[in-house]
């Protein structure tokens, strides 16, 4: 099919590399403006627009698509459909209705599960066993277009953000070739109505530990924090970010290091305990809880937080 791509991160650029694979024509590229970063804050392009530029496909890189001439350029193409994930951009009624075929969404959620900006990070959160992918057909509603095909995915019990995203931007990639392969004979079904949640986006506040909660709310948070926006406590007065933990049986005064070796900095919670396996100090590097532990022979008794 002739295609307009739309979208920014990895996730996003996982779908591209397959469809490119899978030999779609993809006839324009959408993606957000190069953003500054590293140590030099220079420009720096997406990973979908590094795709793109690889294999010599034209990309634009608009501010908005609610300008005429944003749309004029979208109906040039002629594409017969247009695939979007993870773009960064709200798709307008008048968008929406370009592409004869329409718009398919690669929503990373198990819809109406998790509708919003942070999925991924949301399921870990609850506790969830299981999500996926969900394959879209856009409205003007935020997720809560019909669907044409459901990828559902196990959430192992080490999951972080960052293993699970790899997961499904892979999922999200087989997903959206499979169901362009069968779109004439797919049935579109709208979503249940029960069951909607919204994953509001992350944000740092929310990412610092609270000691007084179960010690599996707190394990899964830190999971769920890794990479962004990082989970994080305080030490002697500085930040520490925690980067990996589970919880197990046992007690201890919430915040309070009961002890800290190989097997880990274990940390005593409103139920349970936490056993941190990779921290890091504020100016220093990721350690495993080995490493970080050798440095400070006088962990165990010390309360961490506020």
């Amino acid at each position: 099919m002739k295609l307009i791509f739309a979208g920014t991160p990895e996730f996003a650029a996982a779908a591209l590399k397959a469809l490119l694979a899978a030999g779609h024509e993809i006839a324009l590229v959408l993606t957000q403006p190069d953003r500054p970063a590293g140590r030099g804050m220079k420009l720096k392009p997406s990973p979908v627009k590094q795709v793109a530029l690889e294999h010599g496909l034209r990309v634009e890189q608009p501010v908005s698509l609610k300008t005429e001439e944003a749309q004029r350029m979208l109906q040039e193409v002629g594409a017969e459909l247009m695939v979007v994930a993870a773009y960064g951009l709200l798709l307008p009624k008048a968008v929406l209705e370009i592409p004869p075929r329409g718009c398919l969404n690669i929503h990373a959620s198990l819809l109406p599960r998790w509708r919003g900006a942070a999925p991924i990070q949301r399921a870990i959160l609850a506790g969830d066993r299981e999500t996926g992918i969900t394959i879209m057909q856009m409205d003007v509603g935020l997720d809560t277009g019909d669907m044409l095909s459901i990828h559902p995915l196990a959430i192992a019990a080490d999951d972080t953000a960052a293993s699970l995203h790899d997961k499904l931007a892979a999922c999200g990639a087989e997903a959206i070739v499979s169901t362009l392969a069968q779109l004439d004979s797919l049935q579109a079904q709208p979503q249940p109505e029960q069951g909607v949640n919204y994953a509001h986006k992350l944000s740092k506040a929310e990412a610092e530990v609270d000691w007084s909660l179960p010690a599996a709310t707190i394990a899964r948070a830190i999971r769920a924090y890794n990479p962004a926006p990082g989970a994080f406590t305080k030490l002697d007065g500085e930040p520490l970010k925690l980067w990996f933990a589970q919880a197990i049986a046992g007690a201890g005064e919430p915040g309070v290091v009961l002890r800290a070796d190989a097997e880990g900095v274990v940390v005593g919670s409103g139920e349970g305990l936490v056993v941190i396996s990779q921290l890091q100090a504020a100016g220093g590097k990721r350690l495993s809880a080995r490493d970080f532990a050798a440095g400070r022979t006088a962990l165990a008794g010390t309360r961490l937080g506020g």
